[in-house]
């Protein structure tokens, strides 16, 4: 896997990995940054979410669990000291739909973070990685 990252002014950067999909990187504004992108730490919490949120997905399908709305709120907590990685990440997996069944969501979710997310488990070995589930009529 290889991808390519590209200074464009101050502290943007553009992102372009072998799908050609370009992702804009900036520090914050009150870091410096002109915020035309997402941190770098930010993208970092959004490739964990989205590395589960395939796998929960993909997992759901094979189990015949339908859903009508699927989204993931991660919160990090960062070290106070450099190089300020995050020590605490809690995933919190939200479904709407009808007659969900939560042992099956719950599985889903630990494969995922325990088995197949790449993302999570190369960040569990240096933060703690928690999720909570909620589930939601339509």
């Amino acid at each position: 896997m290889e991808v390519k990252v590209k200074h464009v002014k101050g502290m943007h950067f553009l992102g372009e990995g072998s799908s050609k999909v370009i992702t804009n990187m900036d520090a914050s504004v009150t870091a410096g940054g002109s915020g035309h992108g997402a941190s770098p730490m930010e993208l970092v919490l959004m490739a964990m979410a989205g590395c589960s949120g395939i796998d929960v997905v993909s997992i759901l399908e094979k189990m015949r669990v339908e859903y009508t709305k699927f989204e993931i709120l991660v919160q990090g907590e960062r070290a106070s000291d450099h190089p300020r990685v995050f020590t605490d990440i809690e995933l919190t997996y939200k479904f709407w739909g009808d007659n969900m069944l939560e042992d099956k969501l719950k599985r889903a979710i630990d494969l995922s973070i325990e088995k197949y997310c790449s993302v999570a488990n190369m960040i569990d070995k240096v933060s703690n990685v928690t999720y909570k589930l909620e589930i939601n009529s339509k």
